[in-house]
């Protein structure tokens, strides 16, 4: 399928509710936008075929599984042409423990969010980005408290007005 098509409010419908609850099965995902089971089907065929989605997961809740700890990085390279950014990037990509990677305007160059064991593991892999050498200036941590609430999934149907 060759470009993206414009999306209705039903296709709007179903990536909300399909955000919220990745295994609702064909017929109440129908019945939750108003349609009946087939045109259901062809409308996620499509709009999984045209990339809107972007795959199915399990939100695994860490807590769990163990203690861990939750820690926003702010951080400022010393150069800023397009090849230190994409050093930056390219040598990030790889570290699991670094699960958001957010290049920003402001302050500082880029958020990152950590998810580690602990604060000697989270300056462990600290230590190592600056011994790599990929042009880190300097550094600010963030560790996390406590999260009221995190929210799962976008307020679609509110950023995108349906296609007329």
């Amino acid at each position: 399928m060759t470009g993206s098509p414009k999306l209705d409010r039903l296709d709007l419908r179903i990536l909300a509710q399909l955000q919220k609850n990745g295994r609702i099965t064909n017929v109440d995902l129908a019945e939750a936008v108003g349609l009946s089971p087939s045109p259901c089907l062809i409308r996620v065929k499509r709009l999984e075929q045209a990339g809107y989605i972007a795959g199915y997961g399990a939100q695994i809740r860490l807590e769990k599984l163990g203690d861990t700890l939750m820690v926003f990085t702010e951080m400022t390279l010393q150069d800023h042409r397009r090849e230190d950014f994409v050093r930056f990037e390219a040598s990030i990509r790889g570290i699991d423990e670094i699960v958001e990677c957010h290049l920003v305007s402001g302050g500082y160059d880029y958020l990152l969010k950590f998810i580690t064991r602990g604060v000697n593991h989270y300056q462990e892999i600290i230590e190592g980005l600056l011994e790599r050498n990929i042009g880190i200036e300097k550094y600010f941590s963030y560790i996390v408290i406590k999260s009221p609430f995190i929210k799962n999934h976008y307020p679609i149907e509110g950023l995108f007005p349906p296609a007329t």
